[in-house]
């Protein structure tokens, strides 16, 4: 009678060496733009920028003062907003990548520490630096920036360090993702910039419009859906190193589909919702909202889940989505 014999891990090919910066700068910055995760990047600066022309248009309709020169006035403020929250950024994603080494061979062998491009001491000391720089600049600014910048850390933290590690857990990485993407960044950089537009004035760090909750509440729902997707290729890893998802647990089509209705609700509540929301040009929202969700569909239609390549395309196209939504609202404010 046969016996089965235990499954061997995968042979890895040899790493090359870890390119150093001295040696090969362009190399290097290559290496780091990847380790930076570029898609998360665009997201960042996006939402900086977003929240920063929602803010001018609330302070600028509440003022009536709607001239362009304090546009051009208050634009500084963006700066330190968005290096702090870059730096913040490059921290979260560099510790998920140092402790997912090995996951990361098997799920995207293309990383920077996946495929030895760089070291863990490079990686160490990349993510030290950012996130040592994030948290020095946003404290010299307002409680407001360095609330948003201080949480979102703390979070992507017990996300991924042991012997925390809530990445571990599907719900708890989900809420991990939403809450800084969806809430924190989005209320926190509204406040922040309103503070420094206002030079402080009393009572400016109070009260939020309904024109930021419903973009706080869009973008919330909308990461949950990118949150629970971004795992669907990543199954044969994430069962290997026994690291539970929503794909490893209702399957992959189950959690496609589930991860299209919701962007689908994100785009219907926004339609309904327009009209009701002050400040923004509701026509402008339901037509652009109406075609993303068309083409959102058509797309999926065309996925195939048996295709590793096609699914990462359409997460890709998620996110676009989702910088699209940071380039959209601001719009329909100032059109408002």
């Amino acid at each position: 009678m046969s016996q089965l014999s235990p499954q061997k891990p995968p042979i890895l090919p040899p790493q090359p060496r870890p390119v150093r910066f001295t040696q090969y700068p362009l190399a290097w910055f290559r290496a780091f733009w990847s380790f930076s995760r570029p898609h998360t990047i665009v997201g960042t600066s996006l939402s900086v920028l977003a929240l920063y022309l929602i803010s001018w248009s609330r302070v600028s309709q509440a003022s009536g003062a709607g001239e362009w020169y304090r546009f051009f006035a208050d634009v500084s403020a963006i700066f330190p907003a968005l290096v702090a929250c870059l730096g913040g950024n490059v921290y979260i994603v560099g510790l998920n990548q140092l402790e997912d080494v090995e996951i990361d061979r098997i799920n995207k062998p293309h990383l920077p520490l996946a495929s030895g491009v760089f070291s863990r001491g490079q990686g160490m000391t990349i993510i030290g630096i950012a996130g040592l720089l994030a948290l020095v600049l946003s404290a010299s600014q307002d409680r407001f920036l360095m609330a948003t910048v201080w949480i979102s850390m703390l979070i992507g933290t017990a996300y991924s360090l042991p012997p925390i590690r809530l990445k571990r857990f599907p719900v708890w990485a989900s809420l991990c993702i939403f809450s800084v993407r969806g809430a924190i960044v989005n209320l926190g950089l509204f406040l922040h910039f309103r503070w420094q537009m206002t030079n402080g004035a009393a009572g400016a760090e109070y009260g939020i419009p309904l024109s930021v909750w419903a973009l706080t509440v869009f973008i919330v729902v909308f990461t949950f859906a990118i949150a629970i997707f971004k795992d669907i290729p990543d199954l044969e890893g994430d069962r290997q190193y026994q690291i539970s998802t929503f794909t490893l647990q209702l399957g992959q089509r189950s959690v496609f589909n589930l991860a299209r209705w919701v962007l689908t609700g994100c785009y219907v509540g926004m339609v309904l919702a327009s009209a009701a929301i002050p400040g923004v040009n509701a026509p402008f929202l339901v037509i652009t909202h109406l075609l993303a969700l068309i083409v959102l569909w058509g797309l999926s239609l065309r996925v195939n889940l048996n295709n590793k390549s096609s699914i990462a395309q359409f997460y890709q196209f998620i996110w676009k989505l989702f910088y699209l939504e940071y380039l959209l609202f601001p719009i329909a404010c100032l059109l408002g």
